[in-house]
């Protein structure tokens, strides 16, 4: 069989999934996408030619030039005629528009900042509970006995960074890629307001904040995930609470305060 012939026959299909078809250029496409992962190419860079490209995904040239057609249509690529084919820069999503957007001292959005935060991480608790590993299981017991030395010791930069890690390794522990970076960014979001809209306040008692870590983090360790989301949800509206309480009394202007 040439290589033609070979690249526009169907992909195999798993036993029991029944017949099935996918044309050559849908396989292609699919190759160079795990291609450009493995390659550890970023946005900007240049891919090899055609036929360079054609021989990585052992597939024929023209199927290949179909499948650029498509990631190219998808906005993954960027073909520049005479120039080559690249990595396309994503496009500013809605998503992407809201982090660059990000008001951390407007109280409507640091509302809707605690909100996602709290239907995501009631969701990371539950996971975490059902998926995680005795590696993880430590991790996030570590970082809840690193949050308590911190408050008994009254270092709030240390239990900032144990408050991090804390939350991270709850949605590492979920096993789950997409909410390890989405937590990720919603900690950083969190810290603009801290530093921005909060500077110089510390948010709530210490003490409160590491033993609602320590009471997750066991409910995480003997898998009661039930009990994992409530306590998680507990925690995420204290946290609210104590932000928005003291945001409001730091920005909203005073004609707003009737008493004051």
């Amino acid at each position: 069989m040439t290589r033609a012939a070979r690249s526009t026959a169907p992909a195999p299909q798993p036993p029991g999934d029944g017949p099935g078809y996918r044309p050559g250029y849908e396989v292609a496409a699919e190759r160079i996408l795990e291609y450009l992962a493995l390659a550890g190419l970023e946005p900007g860079a240049r891919l090899p030619t055609e036929q360079d490209l054609a021989d990585q995904v052992g597939m024929s040239r023209t199927v290949v030039r179909e499948a650029v057609k498509i990631l190219a249509a998808l906005g993954r690529l960027s073909v520049h005629k005479g120039r080559g084919i690249y990595v396309a820069q994503p496009d500013q999503s809605s998503w992407q528009h809201s982090l660059t957007h990000f008001l951390p001292a407007d109280l409507h959005q640091v509302d809707e900042l605690f909100e996602f935060r709290r239907n995501l991480e009631t969701t990371t608790a539950r996971l975490a509970a059902q998926r995680a590993t005795p590696a993880q299981v430590k991790a996030v017991r570590a970082a809840a006995y690193q949050s308590t030395r911190a408050a008994q010791q009254g270092d709030i930069d240390a239990f900032s960074h144990a408050d991090d890690t804390f939350h991270t390794a709850i949605a590492t522990a979920t096993n789950n890629s997409f909410l390890t970076a989405t937590i990720d960014t919603l900690r950083r979001l969190q810290h603009q307001v801290t530093a921005i809209g909060l500077a110089g306040l510390a948010g709530g008692s210490l003490h409160d904040a590491a033993a609602q870590h320590e009471a997750i983090a066991h409910a995480i360790a003997t898998g009661e995930h039930a009990h994992a989301h409530t306590l998680m949800a507990h925690h995420i509206d204290r946290t609210t609470h104590q932000f928005q309480q003291h945001i409001r009394h730091r920005i909203t202007p005073r004609h707003l305060h009737p008493h004051t």
